[in-house]
Formats: C-alpha cells, sequence, structure tokens
C-alpha cells in the first residue's frame, strides 16, 4: 500500500528490453534506497513496481509486463525520463493522503493547464466508463500523486485539481504538457459505494431503467450524476 505522498522526483537511467518484459534502471536521489531490499514495492508514477535488483546505493533495476506497458505510460518512458516515486509505506505510517493499491486504473491526457499567482491548475481528460468515479471533493490519484478533486464535468469528460506549490516541487507535474498522458487511480472507497448503488437500481428498476434513463436524458441529467457517495475525512 500506498499513501499517495510523492517522497522524492528519480530517473530512468537505463532500459533493457527482453522478450516479453522491459527492466528499468533507475537513478533515485541520496538516501531514498537506504534499507532497500530485493523484493521491496515502489510506485512508479503510481505503479507498484518490485526491486529485482540493487545495484549501489543510488541505483535499483525494476522488472514491467507488457501488459503494465500497454496500459499505463510507463512504456513511454525513456532514459532522462523523470518519475514520481514512493516507496511502500510500513505499518502504522501516517497517510498523508489516501490508501493507493499502486494499480492503475486508467490513463487520463492532460487537456489543459492554467496558471496564475501561486495556483497551478490540471485539466484531464477522462474516458467514459470512469467518469461515474469522479466526484468534486473527491480523492483521485494522478501519477501516485493523492489530490483532491477541485471541479468535474461528466457531460465533457473531465476533472481538475490544483497544485500547491510543495506538491508542484516535488513531483514531475511541471514537466508535463497538453496532450500527456497521466496514471489514474481511482479511490476504491468511491468506486464499492457507486458500483453498489447502481447495481441496487439495477435490480430494483428492472424494466423500468430504460424509461427514467430516458426521462432523465431530456433533462440532460444521467443516473451517475445522481450517485454522490459520502466525503471521508482524509487521514
Amino acid at each position: 500500500m500506498f499513501t499517495g505522498i510523492i517522497q522524492a522526483v528519480a530517473r530512468i537511467a537505463a532500459v533493457r528490453d527482453t522478450q516479453g518484459l522491459r527492466t528499468f534502471e533507475v537513478e533515485f536521489p541520496e538516501g531514498f534506497c537506504q534499507d532497500l531490499a530485493i523484493g521491496a514495492s515502489v510506485s512508479h508514477d503510481g505503479v507498484c513496481l518490485t526491486v529485482t535488483e540493487l545495484i549501489d546505493a543510488r541505483h535499483a533495476s525494476f522488472d514491467v509486463m507488457q501488459q503494465s506497458l500497454n496500459i499505463t505510460t510507463l512504456g513511454g518512458l525513456q532514459v532522462g525520463s523523470p518519475v514520481n516515486v514512493e516507496r511502500a509505506a510500513k505499518d502504522g505510517a501516517e497517510i498523508g493522503g489516501h490508501p493507493l493499491s499502486g494499480h492503475v486504473d486508467f490513463t487520463g491526457t492532460l487537456a489543459q493547464v492554467r496558471e496564475f499567482d501561486n495556483n497551478y491548475v490540471m485539466r484531464v481528460s477522462v474516458p467514459e466508463p470512469f467518469r461515474r468515479y469522479v466526484f468534486a471533493k473527491g480523492y483521485i490519484a494522478i501519477n501516485g500523486a493523492s489530490l483532491t478533486v477541485a471541479e468535474v464535468n461528466r457531460r465533457e469528460g473531465w476533472f481538475e485539481v490544483w497544485l500547491i506549490p510543495e506538491t508542484r516541487r516535488m513531483t514531475v507535474f511541471e514537466s508535463k504538457r497538453v496532450g500527456d498522458g497521466l496514471n489514474i487511480e481511482i479511490e476504491r472507497g468511491t468506486q464499492v459505494v457507486v458500483d453498489t448503488v447502481r447495481e441496487a437500481v439495477d435490480e430494483s428498476l428492472g424494466a423500468l431503467k430504460p424509461v427514467l434513463e430516458a426521462l432523465l436524458r431530456e433533462k440532460g441529467l444521467s443516473l451517475d450524476e445522481l450517485v454522490t457517495p459520502p466525503q471521508l475525512p482524509r487521514s
């Protein structure tokens, strides 16, 4: 498990391909690898990877399967690419963000960036099947960073997050440009509530569901917009 609080920005030092597998050698900041062991988990841009080799005090290797390369942004990483990194949380660790599994749900696209005063706003496009899980003031993980959704527009398919200066300093987001892919992990509690309510609605309405959906469409609404899970306080 991870906390969603990025600990450092690392860089890809080398890339080696074998059949069905890609190995990344990653260079970490001084001290990051202290007590790191083979088999330990490290989040790279939100993707949980396992240490396969400890090279020296600042370098370690990680194997990535082809499937993970296909469904995340890791497939586009090259030598020199920066990545958000976080080591797995220890028992009793403070959860400064929200609990993350390190399993990416989908890749979003950076659709817009607005910068003014000390504010940095990112608008992220969301594929239609996942829009139901994104709520204003809810949690979302982008490239492994726990962030709060400031605004969401399900009809247009986007949400926005605002970054404070410390988040900008400690992450890779400053280097992202419009059109870049972003690894997104939805908050599991929200997913469970939304899916449970949708299943209950399906069972309760039965044959009436298509009629209700048609009526809602006439009003510019959808069933997804009527499902708002309770917001849990941050730990």
